[in-house]
């Protein structure tokens, strides 16, 4: 069912989007964001985000000024929404902060689904998709707001989700690595995951000696493993057991890990944020499934593969496994490598001079 909706796009002078709060999230809403700029071509378009994910959506050309908005800020960032005159937001977090905030800001048009007890604060309250009724994958979800708030008559052709300036990330990469003197192929590794300890492959070192046994006189790998600052830890603990492998754990912002993603020439992941990232850039990524599902939040694009096996408790969504993690360790090493040979293989082939390293 479609809200009826009883304003012109086309006299909307400045629109304001909240995004989602995880790193994910924000890629899987940006054909959304994308969707929006159509709406309201002529408009000025304003993102509110997270400080950590502020870099994201700077890189996006439908974008014209991205709002940080940090925990404590609310009255602060509703008194410059206000002073900003916005004339409609739309709601891609789910939060009812999200809507406090826009209406505080005393914006005259506020959409989102009615969730977290907020319906009474939108001007345009969306009744959230049942199961079944819209595509599996997230980034529908986001789609779907805007076509049931009439906004959208149906959805745009995505094969897959892209991030606007990956050639340019990419080259800002390779001179990053050629200052830490990195030379040669490079393979990005993310060990953590946010959600939980469910999510997460315990074998990434065992794919990484996989790999590099199977180089065959190739010039060695550098291995850069990448993690939050919470996941340090874990990630020195991964890196210490690879040869050539570097830690940066908690020592990239989000802009410069996007750099350095770019200029890999595989990344190895859990179903998470860096996941989306990776893929999104067009990075062969290989992405190892248990807990979640791979059709609902999964990599997109044809240099992405998602390897899962088997288990009858899987997809749980649980953020921990309450008994032996089968899903996961059944995941075995030298299958991972496998792919990831047949993905870069591919790559190869259809490589052409100045494409990509």
């Amino acid at each position: 069912m479609l809200e009826t909706v009883d304003f012109n796009p086309s006299s909307v002078a400045r629109v304001v989007v909240r995004a989602p709060n995880w790193l994910g999230d924000a890629v899987m809403s940006l054909p959304a964001l994308r969707a929006v700029r159509g709406i309201f071509p002529r408009a000025h378009l304003a993102v509110i985000a997270r400080p950590g994910l502020a870099d994201l959506y700077r890189r996006e050309g439908v974008v014209d000024a991205v709002i940080p908005y940090a925990s404590g800020e609310r009255g602060t960032v509703a008194k410059r929404l206000r002073a900003g005159q916005f004339d409609a937001a739309i709601l891609f977090q789910n939060a009812f902060d999200a809507a406090l905030l826009a209406w505080m800001a005393r914006i005259p048009e506020r959409i989102g689904y009615r969730r977290d007890a907020r319906g009474l604060l939108l001007t345009r309250a969306i009744r959230v998709p049942e199961p079944g009724e819209i595509p599996r994958h997230e980034r529908f979800y986001y789609l779907e707001l805007l076509r049931r708030a009439g906004l959208l008559e149906r959805f745009p052709e995505i094969d897959c989700i892209r991030l606007d300036r990956s050639d340019e990330a990419r080259t800002a990469g390779r001179a990053r690595l050629a200052a830490m003197g990195i030379e040669g192929g490079v393979v990005g590794i993310s060990p953590g995951a946010a959600y939980g300890g469910a999510k997460r492959y315990k074998r990434f070192t065992e794919v990484a000696h996989a790999l590099v046994a199977g180089q065959d006189g190739q010039s060695a790998f550098t291995f850069l493993v990448f993690g939050s600052a919470s996941e340090s830890a874990l990630c020195e603990q991964v890196a210490a057991s690879i040869p050539n492998a570097c830690n940066l754990a908690g020592r990239t912002a989000l802009g410069e890990f996007i750099e350095l993603a770019a200029a890999c020439r595989l990344f190895l992941t859990n179903d998470s944020g860096a996941m989306h990232v990776a893929s999104a850039l067009g990075v062969p990524t290989i992405a190892v499934f248990g807990a979640t599902d791979d059709t609902a939040t999964g990599p997109t694009g044809a240099l992405a593969r998602v390897v899962r096996e088997h288990a009858e408790c899987a997809p749980c969504l649980l953020r921990e496994c309450p008994i032996d993690h089968r899903c996961m360790d059944r995941v075995a090493p030298e299958r991972v490598a496998a792919v990831a040979w047949e993905l870069m293989a591919q790559v190869e082939a259809t490589w052409t001079p100045g494409a990509r390293s």
